[in-house]
Parts: structure tokens; C-alpha cells; sequence
């Protein structure tokens, strides 16, 4: 009797070793590829939206990993330079491409950003992700004739590279200044959620094509 007890113990734990590897494989990784608007600038890192956005998968028993490569300060060129070893690195099913917002603040010309941003979008998809574009409003004091072709931009990539579209990431938000932080730029925790609001109704149809 024991040594069948014994067998039927292995048997068992072997399929929940299995199991467990089924749902690794059946996993995908997520790869949130943006600035300080998603680095927890000026917050706690688990404030952030991209720490919630992991809080939600997980509380709805998503097999998703989110993968942060957000670096305060980046634009378009140096986002575009480091790419290539994060898609190496992680191999990401999916890539939320949040940048542009430090090209428009630096005054950086709008067809520089707009080529850095098609390139990622090419190395991205060349290594096998889905990317969803995040659209950036910057401050209205630059000027209509920068700044309307600056957040054109988005529209026009993402109909012409048929992506999904976040029309603003931060839409709703810096019209509240108790949610912005001094600096006018960056939201502060408490508008985090809004953040994540604006991109779940986006992401969650990709995600419900994959798993």
C-alpha cells in the first residue's frame, strides 16, 4: 500500500509541476516601454500606474508579467538606442510605447520624434510584439504651430501602422491642478488610477487575443 501512496504522491506532484509550466508558457510579458509619466516620477514606485496596472492583471488572475523599462528624463533617441536589448532581453509579447513627451518639452523637431518612434515601432514588431501607442500632450504655451502637429503625430502613426491608440495618457488630469504635482508636468498618486483607467480599456482587448 505505501509504495502506491507513494506513487500516487510523485504522480501528483509531477502534474502540478506541469501545470505550473503550462501556465508560465501560457503567460505573457508585457513590456511598458516609456518616461517619467511611467517611472513613478516623484512618488512612491508602487504608486505608480505601471505597479497597479500589475495589481489589476493579478487580482483578475491574468498570467501577465509587466516588464517597467521606463526611464525619467528619456526621448524618442535615447529610448530608440536602448530597445534593441530590451526586446532581446525580455521578448515581449506586448509594448506599451510611452514616449515623445521629453522631445516636445526639449522643443526637439516633430519628424525627428516622428521617425524615432516609427523605428521602435518596426524593432518591436520585427521581434514579435504587439505594440499599443500612448499619445502625449505637451503644455499649450509652446505654441499651436508645434504643438498641434506634435500630438497629431499619434493619431496619424497609429492609423497608418493600424496600432492601438491611448489618445492622451493623461487625459482628465491636468485640468485638476490637486492632481498634478509642483512641477505641472507629472501627476501626482492620487491620479495614478486615472492613468491606469486610460489605458485598461486599450490594453485589455489585446490582452484577451493572447491568453
Amino acid at each position: 500500500m505505501r509504495p502506491l501512496l507513494i506513487r500516487l504522491c510523485v504522480f501528483c506532484l509531477s502534474c502540478a509541476f506541469n501545470a505550473s509550466s503550462w501556465a508560465a508558457e501560457d503567460g505573457i510579458s508585457l513590456l511598458i516601454y516609456g518616461d517619467s509619466l511611467s517611472a513613478s516620477y516623484g512618488i512612491e514606485e508602487d504608486q505608480g500606474w505601471v505597479n497597479l496596472l500589475q495589481t489589476r492583471l493579478n487580482e483578475e488572475q491574468l498570467a501577465v508579467e509587466v516588464i517597467n523599462g521606463s526611464v525619467s528624463g528619456e526621448t524618442t533617441t535615447g529610448g530608440l538606442a536602448r530597445l534593441p536589448a530590451m526586446l532581446d532581453s525580455y521578448e515581449p509579447d506586448i509594448m506599451i510605447l510611452e514616449l515623445g513627451g521629453n522631445d516636445g518639452l526639449r522643443g526637439l523637431p516633430v519628424n525627428l520624434m516622428r521617425a524615432n518612434l516609427v523605428e521602435m515601432i518596426e524593432l518591436a514588431q520585427a521581434a514579435g510584439a504587439q505594440v499599443i501607442l500612448t499619445g502625449i500632450q505637451i503644455p499649450p504655451n509652446y505654441g499651436p504651430r508645434y504643438t498641434l502637429p506634435f500630438f497629431n503625430t499619434y493619431a496619424d502613426l497609429a492609423k497608418k501602422k493600424s496600432l492601438p491608440l491611448v489618445p492622451f495618457l493623461i487625459e482628465g488630469i491636468p485640468q485638476q491642478p490637486e492632481l498634478m504635482q509642483n512641477d505641472g508636468i507629472h501627476p501626482r498618486a492620487e491620479a495614478q488610477f486615472m492613468i491606469l483607467d486610460n489605458v485598461w480599456p486599450i490594453l485589455k482587448p489585446q490582452l484577451d487575443r493572447l491568453l
